[in-house]
């Protein structure tokens, strides 16, 4: 389990006109993928790395599992808590199986356990064990070494996971591969992760919920569609390009808009559609089939259903007066 919650949260530096994070308020629960979005200085990042006490908060307190963690040991806690940066930051000395073990060594698992921890984690991240475990960051392109990255973070099995900008210094092919491998792995391990990013569409692929900063407040928390229907401002609205809907479907999963299965439901032979697939692609075929929904599929296993008047609901824009302003806080 982990949870994660930041109560009234401000950072300041010497010599900043204002504070780099400002009286954030959020709770992240257990199993969610939260993304932090903002432009370059709104403080996504300084408010990620309080999480494991990098930084430490000028004012407020963040809690994990209820349990302020300026309670807890520092050490102890980056122990807990998986990380993983645009830089990989994997040590060019050791071998791809010595990057993963550091967390389990200090741990002081066994040494079997190790083995066959570093080899599921190197099957997970689709590096096979045999041809990767024993080279070195050097023999490895970026996006392998951004791969290594998350096994490394994930060797202890943190319930939660810190990612700052960790796709930004790969090509866009790599990068989109890595983002279906996060969705994959979050679909079969349900971390709690907290991912920073300046790039829309990419919080749009991933997050269950976006945290929307500017000048170090949250001016928005809620689900993709959500923002996007109903942005709290101009400024969100901008941001997330809200006036132009065809691209808006083709950023958005179908997980997002889906509803579940009803009781008892069997399918008769209807057109499918993965849960990772954009609204877009959901969108065509539909007109192009002329059914009434099509089945959603996780890994092949039926998990909801999707309709033209789903995604019609969930994309259009929603009259200002309607808007839960709760949400924003």
């Amino acid at each position: 389990m982990a949870e994660v919650r930041f109560d009234q949260v401000s950072k300041e530096f010497p010599g900043m006109v204002r504070p780099a994070v400002d009286a954030c308020s959020l709770t992240v629960h257990n199993g969610e993928f939260i993304v932090l979005l903002g432009p370059s200085g709104c403080g996504k990042t300084t408010l990620l790395k309080m999480v494991n006490r990098l930084y430490d908060p000028s004012a407020g307190a963040i809690y994990l599992d209820d349990t302020d963690i300026q309670a807890i040991n520092v050490t102890a806690l980056r122990r807990q808590i998986g990380y993983v940066i645009q830089q990989v930051g994997l040590f060019p000395h050791m071998t791809v199986a010595q990057n993963i073990s550091v967390v389990p060594t200090l741990l002081h698992w066994d040494q079997a356990r190790i083995q066959e921890r570093v080899d599921e984690l190197l099957t997970l991240v689709d590096l096979p064990p045999a041809h990767y475990r024993h080279r070195y960051p050097s023999q490895l392109s970026g996006g392998q070494q951004q791969r290594v990255g998350v096994a490394r973070a994930l060797a202890g099995d943190p319930a939660l996971i810190l990612m700052d900008e960790p796709f930004g210094a790969v090509d866009a092919i790599t990068r989109t591969a890595l983002q279906d491998a996060m969705l994959h792995l979050q679909r079969r391990l349900h971390k709690t992760i907290l991912f920073v990013t300046h790039d829309v569409e990419e919080a749009l692929r991933l997050a269950d919920k976006i945290v929307i900063m500017r000048e170090g407040k949250i001016v928005q928390y809620d689900t993709p569609i959500a923002i996007l229907s109903q942005p709290a401002d101009a400024f969100v609205n901008e941001l997330m390009g809200g006036d132009d809907m065809v691209r808006q479907l083709g950023l958005v999963r179908v997980a997002s808009a889906m509803s579940e299965l009803p009781t008892h439901f069997h399918p008769h032979g209807q057109p499918t559609i993965g849960c990772d697939q954009s609204l877009r692609e959901a969108l065509s075929k539909l007109l192009r089939t002329n059914v009434p929904a099509l089945l959603v599929l996780d890994e092949d296993a039926p998990v909801g259903l999707l309709t033209l008047d789903q995604i019609r609901a969930n994309i259009e824009p929603q009259p200002e007066a309607t808007r839960d302003m709760t949400k924003v806080i």
